[in-house]
């Protein structure tokens, strides 16, 4: 039997996926007319400075490829998740540099190979390795999965569970991670308290992964409700065929659409319904 992880790698048709994680029905233009009310994108793996790759070509690909949807699809902001250097501490000013062109209203978290120092991160980018944003009754949750020499790192469960049950009121919640929580992958991580803790707030309304450049499907945790959403890589020497991003918008029914951009055409248009 087909199990779900087989089924979204290689499933081409866009399907709706409730939040129970049931496949529902087809997704239709009615999905992409209806009205959102919240737009942003996700990008990862850029891996600046990693030898024999073209990083500097690749941020201008991506720079084009975002400028272009942007022109006629305003996003509220872009997260981009990890990995933005390759191991050198030096390379992190330039990237900050290139990456703050992108989008006025940036945020990013620290993958295992961006090794600097927690102090060197915050004063680069105006935040600590985990931070809280809120925009409206959005709230945006970004964690660290890495320590400073690259060694992968559990969610700080300690600092989620404040701040889940500080934001148990919002309309939604989205948890940015460079690294897996779950096993799904040669290079995920098995982190059964967060795991337990996420299921405990019906608000969490996804979770977005880096790290594992070969994936930009959706994952459904089994028994949760929450869907991990892949975006493939902008960069490094390995992964999907090609450098995209990850585009979500919120309906006015409360719905979630989403899709990869390839990086110029749409692709694997989901749908998230509020239940």
């Amino acid at each position: 039997m087909m199990n779900r992880r087989t089924f979204f790698k290689g499933v081409s048709a866009a399907v709706v996926i409730t939040a129970a994680g049931k496949i529902a029905a087809a997704v239709t233009p009615r999905h992409f007319n209806s009205k959102t009310i919240f737009r942003f994108a996700v990008a990862s793996d850029w891996h600046f400075g990693e030898p024999n790759t073209p990083s500097e070509q690749n941020f201008q690909d991506l720079k084009t490829a975002f400028d272009r949807y942007q022109q006629h699809n305003h996003c509220e902001f872009l997260v981009f998740n990890g990995d933005i250097i390759h191991n050198d501490p030096a390379l992190l000013p330039g990237a900050v540099t290139r990456l703050k062109q992108l989008h006025p209203r940036l945020f990013v978290t620290h993958g295992n190979h961006d090794m600097v120092a927690p102090e060197i991160w915050e004063q680069a980018w105006g935040h600590p390795l985990h931070h809280d944003v809120v925009i409206g009754n959005q709230v945006l949750l970004l964690g660290n999965t890495a320590d400073e020499k690259g060694t992968y790192l559990c969610p700080d469960v300690d600092w989620f569970a404040r701040k889940l049950e500080q934001y148990k009121t919002a309309d939604n919640i989205f948890i940015f991670l460079h690294i897996t929580p779950v096993k799904w992958t040669d290079n995920g991580l098995d982190c059964p308290e967060f795991k337990a803790l996420i299921q405990k707030y019906p608000n969490i309304r996804a979770i977005f992964n880096g790290h594992d450049h070969d994936q930009d499907n959706v994952k459904m945790l089994e028994g949760s409700k929450i869907p991990f959403l892949f975006d493939g890589h902008v960069g490094g020497s390995w992964g999907v065929g090609y450098h995209g991003f990850r585009v979500v918008e919120l309906k006015e029914d409360g719905s979630i659409l989403s899709f990869i951009m390839n990086p110029l055409s749409r692709q694997g248009e989901k749908v998230f319904s509020k239940v």
